[in-house]
């Protein structure tokens, strides 16, 4: 039921292959107040598939379902595109007009896009509080997030990067370049428009996690976002992601490996995942933590490998991990990483700048890591 109404109300919608969360948020002074929220999973023997019409319908249908069972009150939309669509970099260019700009931004997007210019949407915004830090080459395979910005494609604006030659001057402007397929845009034109509501802007899930997590937090930390097909990892110098990348590891594999060494179903399987965890007293120590730990390895081994990439780089150090994300839940996940990678890892809080009842807290606090992207999304044009 939602708490209060208003006009000026944003709905955050982060959907995958396997479910929907939907978060409603007012602008009240500049701070976001909760009015409503709504999640549900598929089967976790079915999962949702947004490249066919038929499954673009299902999708469009339940975030319909979801949106009407949380009663929302606004049909203003922000989602998020997949971390691993969307190709983003730094351009290091010379300091020049702003028309001058736009067209070399345009002919050094052709030599660091790997796809034919004509099929992207392109959007790029001026990095402005970036100086002393030297940002790390990823390489193509990383991807991040989006955010509105600039002039071209008014309907969605977007910021992003991926990779810059450290060897750039400092006085150089910087870049952010960001480009999304055409074909993945109209894909979510048409799953809101299917659900009848008005698709504002597209982001994703980094720059989500940062507005919900991190704040204005200066720190050098480190994000994990732990889905269910997923895992995201992105380090975070100043507010801005500037090493991002995406493992086919999350909680599903968990209970699809669980599920195959006892003999279960699925279903008995995600039970066992989440009362056993990883409880240090039972790590190593029969089928079902032993499962957990391996299937969990290379997750851990993509941590160490991106804070490694990192720090080889000469930057700050990392001074802590955030956990987030539905599979994050693990019992002691958090002690489990700070034994074994030896830095400080918890578990974020996405409601920590949101306003919201003091007797819901109880509840929020037990769901807050499945909802991060999504509160994230729609903070997007309040915070």
């Amino acid at each position: 039921m939602p708490l209060i109404s208003s006009s000026q109300n944003y709905l955050g919608i982060d959907f995958d292959s396997n479910s929907v969360k939907v978060v409603e948020l007012k602008n009240e002074g500049g701070r976001p107040r909760l009015i409503t929220y709504g999640y549900v999973d598929k089967d976790v023997n079915k999962s949702l598939n947004g490249d066919s019409k038929d499954n673009q319908s299902e999708t469009a249908e339940l975030i319909k379902a979801v949106c009407k069972k949380a009663k929302v009150t606004t049909t203003k939309v922000i989602t998020a595109l997949p971390a691993f669509s969307v190709f983003s970099s730094i351009l290091n260019l010379p300091v020049m007009s702003k028309k001058d700009l736009a067209s070399a931004v345009n002919w050094e997007a052709k030599k660091v896009i790997p796809l034919p210019i004509e099929d992207m949407i392109l959007d790029w915004k001026v990095l402005d509080d970036f100086s002393g830090h030297q940002l790390v080459d990823q390489g193509q395979q990383n991807k991040n997030g989006v955010e509105e910005n600039g002039e071209e494609n008014e309907e969605f604006k977007k910021k992003g990067f991926l990779k810059i030659n450290p060897r750039a001057a400092r006085k150089d402007t910087k870049i952010l370049l960001t480009a999304a397929p055409k074909d993945l845009v109209k894909r979510y034109i048409d799953i809101f428009k299917a659900a009848g509501l008005s698709l504002l802007s597209l982001d994703t899930e980094s720059f989500a996690l940062i507005r919900s997590l991190v704040g204005n937090d200066k720190t050098s930390l480190m994000i994990v976002d732990v889905g269910s097909v997923v895992t995201n990892i992105s380090v975070v110098i100043n507010g801005i992601p500037i090493l991002n990348r995406s493992i086919d590891v999350g909680g599903l594999t968990i209970t699809k490996s669980i599920s195959n060494s006892l003999n279960v179903n699925l279903v008995r399987a995600e039970q066992f995942k989440y009362d056993i965890g990883m409880n240090p007293g039972r790590i190593g120590q029969g089928s079902v933590p032993k499962t957990i730990e391996t299937t969990l390895n290379p997750i851990v081994d993509e941590i160490k490998y991106s804070l490694n990439l990192y720090r080889n780089q000469d930057q700050k150090n990392i001074e802590k991990i955030i956990l987030t994300g539905g599979s994050s839940l693990l019992l002691n996940l958090p002690e489990y990483l700070t034994n074994l990678l030896g830095l400080r890892v918890f578990l974020g809080d996405p409601w920590a700048r949101v306003i919201y009842p003091e007797e819901l807290k109880p509840v929020l606090d037990e769901i807050g890591a499945r909802y991060s992207v999504a509160i994230g999304l729609a903070m997007r044009d309040i915070a």
